[in-house]
């Protein structure tokens, strides 16, 4: 590949003050709303070491990529950083002749070790087959690679080719932002007076901190009602305080990369949008594969489970199963709840689907829960008998269940069962801590 292809990409190799003239670091600086995810400052840089950034596409990847080089620049020669985005290269050849382009130039430069970024991995076909063979014959034996990918890497379990070739890799998630961190970067003077998040779900850590934040709940109401309609993805928060509301134009951005997706593994955009259609009709009541089947021209329950985990390893939605609170066991053949990962998202489908959602707000509420505590604890459950509990969650050996009461006044009852021996219930506004009663805003400003 020509050098002046290279050195476009990597601007710092002419000195690290070049690093400014980098586009998406120009972007970013551009913004009105901007933040550093948390792992640009606690990315690992031990060589060996394969890592994966991975997320949906507009959530910030390729800026969380520059900041670790911005951080990498402090302290690293500039040429032992080689970016480069994999877009348009066309397979796992192009690809090794784009790296060994890289290899050479720096054996010139006499530089023995290299961070390599290569960003939309995913995209080269068989991309792999050249990323194992160099970690094979050692190529990389003082190297950190960072590949990252949006969704089709996930999909295909591509990640899983590389048994013992990770060295001191890990999987890193860059996701839309949570209700906490969009508090940090759009109210930052309201963010630094918050208590730090709760450790564990235990009444006593959350019985103070609420009381600490409690005081503040109007402000965290005001920016809960519009994280509702906004959401964590970069391009929506700009556009609303930018234009006080979600530009058109960025929820096309966001349907259009749903869409690519689903094409790009190879399935039906009219089907997703029939059976997105019937969720949203369901949503927020537990549904089964064979109902969705009977209410959509594909009929088949298999496809629909195809689709509906195709759609969770896109990040768009989670599958939340139920759980047996007597026995901790998930019961895989009842019918399961669907929270879709972001509330732009649910907003996009519906216009979509051409569906209005009734107790929109309502449904809203408890999304954004179980989106939550699915990334706080990597999975979200429910129960239900004579009453419900929304979300089940399984700290350490313990149950914890989390009602969603989107409610002015709440009904005070207690739920005991088996091994879920404590339950919360959010409410939009009531406080009430020996009933386990907390607003929803301050709960989760304390994760």
């Amino acid at each position: 590949m020509k050098f002046d292809t290279l050195l476009a990409k990597n601007p710092w190799w002419k000195g690290k003050e070049f690093f400014n003239e980098d586009e998406d670091f120009k972007k970013w600086l551009e913004k009105k709303i901007k933040w550093e995810p948390e792992i640009v400052k606690k990315f690992p840089f031990k060589p060996f070491s394969l890592h994966f950034i991975l997320g949906p596409r507009q959530s910030g990847k390729t800026t969380t990529i520059k900041l670790i080089i911005k951080n990498l620049l402090e302290s690293n020669d500039p040429k032992s950083i080689f970016y480069f985005r994999c877009d348009d290269i066309a397979d796992y050849k192009e690809l090794r002749e784009l790296i060994e382009s890289y290899l050479e130039l720096r054996e010139k430069w006499n530089i023995s070790n290299s961070f390599i970024f290569l960003d939309e991995i995913s995209s080269p076909k068989e991309w792999f087959r050249t990323i194992k063979s160099l970690i094979d014959d050692g190529t990389f034996r003082n190297d950190v690679l960072v590949l990252s990918s949006s969704t089709s890497i996930k999909i295909k379990k591509e990640t899983e080719f590389f048994p013992g070739r990770r060295g001191e890799g890990k999987d890193f998630y860059v996701l839309p932002l949570n209700f906490r961190e969009f508090v940090e970067v759009v109210q930052p003077d309201l963010f630094k007076r918050l208590p730090s998040p709760i450790s564990e779900i235990k009444f006593e850590e959350i019985k103070k901190k609420s009381l600490e934040a409690i005081v503040f709940l109007e402000d965290l109401n005001k920016l809960l009602s519009i994280y509702f309609e906004v959401g964590g993805f970069p391009l929506a928060i700009n556009s609303y305080f930018e234009n006080r509301y979600v530009e058109n134009t960025v929820k096309e951005t966001y349907l259009s990369w749903f869409k690519n997706d689903v094409v790009k593994v190879g399935r039906s955009i009219e089907n997703a949008r029939e059976i997105i259609k019937c969720l949203l009709a369901k949503i927020p009541s537990a549904i089964s594969w064979e109902n969705i089947a009977k209410e959509t021209s594909i009929k088949s329950p298999k496809t629909i489970n195809a689709y509906l985990h195709i759609f969770s390893e896109m990040f768009s939605l989670i599958i939340s199963y139920f759980i047996d609170p007597n026995s901790s066991i998930l019961q895989f053949g009842k019918n399961k709840k669907i929270h879709f990962i972001d509330p732009l998202l649910f907003s996009i489908f519906e216009d979509w689907c051409l569906v209005r959602v009734k107790e929109k707000e309502s449904v809203v509420a408890e999304i954004v829960l179980a989106s939550h505590l699915f990334r706080r604890f990597g999975e979200v459950f429910y129960w239900k008998n004579k009453t419900e509990v929304d979300c089940v969650v399984k700290e350490k050996e313990r149950l914890v269940g989390i009602e969603c009461k989107w409610k002015e006044r709440i009904e005070r009852k207690r739920i005991f069962v088996g091994k879920m021996r404590e339950v919360y219930t959010l409410s939009k506004k009531e406080l009430d801590i020996e009933n386990k009663i907390i607003p929803m805003a301050v709960f989760l400003s304390l994760l």
